[in-house]
């Protein structure tokens, strides 16, 4: 749907600039008043007589692109395009609720390389999980909203083999939880702060002579 959407703007702004054809009955362009500017561009995707993509524009350059696909009045998508009109990210609803609350970018091969999520979907990007190959291999988390990481977890092979936490607000994890591919279960700790992890029994067995 983005790319599609990418092209009916490209061929929409060949109309509005005036390129000697009619523009489509399908499309509605918007220009600022003062400036006669375009603004906007209202596309109705399917001919049902239901405008389900905004363009916003500034020129003949695109801001973003707003899609409602299953035209319920929300949105559902959000494309962002940077100055040289590639999609930066991907704006998505996952309650399908119209509210934007996770942001897809794509790394260069197209495929997503991280995800950020606003779990307080209040617009603030509380987590943020990276991929490879389609697979999570990693997340960080700022779960009291103070703006820092305190929770760190990595995967293999889309399974998760540690957890890490800052308890104590100083910006590093200070408790970690090892996960074993054997079911097994680790916690370690680094009471130093110099990231060197101790196994529990070890970090709390008394100093021999």
């Amino acid at each position: 749907m983005g790319c599609r959407a990418f092209l009916f703007c490209v061929c929409a702004v060949a109309f509005v600039a005036g390129c000697g054809s009619p523009e489509p009955s399908n499309i509605e362009p918007v220009y600022d008043k003062m400036t006669g500017k375009l603004q906007l561009l209202k596309y109705d995707s399917n001919g049902d007589g239901k405008v389900d993509t905004w363009t916003y524009m500034d020129g003949t350059r695109v801001l973003r692109i707003e899609i409602d696909k299953d035209e319920d009045g929300k949105i559902d998508r959000w494309e962002y395009y940077d100055a040289n009109q590639k999609l930066e990210k991907t704006g998505v609803s996952r309650a399908n609720d119209g509210k934007e609350d996770a942001w897809e970018y794509a790394g260069p091969d197209g495929a997503i390389a991280r995800i950020d999520l606003s779990t307080g979907r209040d617009g603030k990007v509380s987590r943020s999980e990276h991929y490879e190959k389609n697979s999570l291999v990693s997340a960080e988390e700022d779960s009291d909203g103070d703006g820092r990481a305190d929770k760190w977890e990595a995967y293999d092979a889309g399974r998760l083999t540690s957890v890490a936490f800052d308890t104590i607000h100083r910006g590093t994890p200070d408790r970690r939880l090892i996960y074993g591919a054997d079911g097994s279960t680790r916690f370690e700790i680094d009471a130093a702060g110099d990231g060197h992890f101790l196994a529990v029994r070890d970090a709390v067995r008394p100093a021999t002579r």
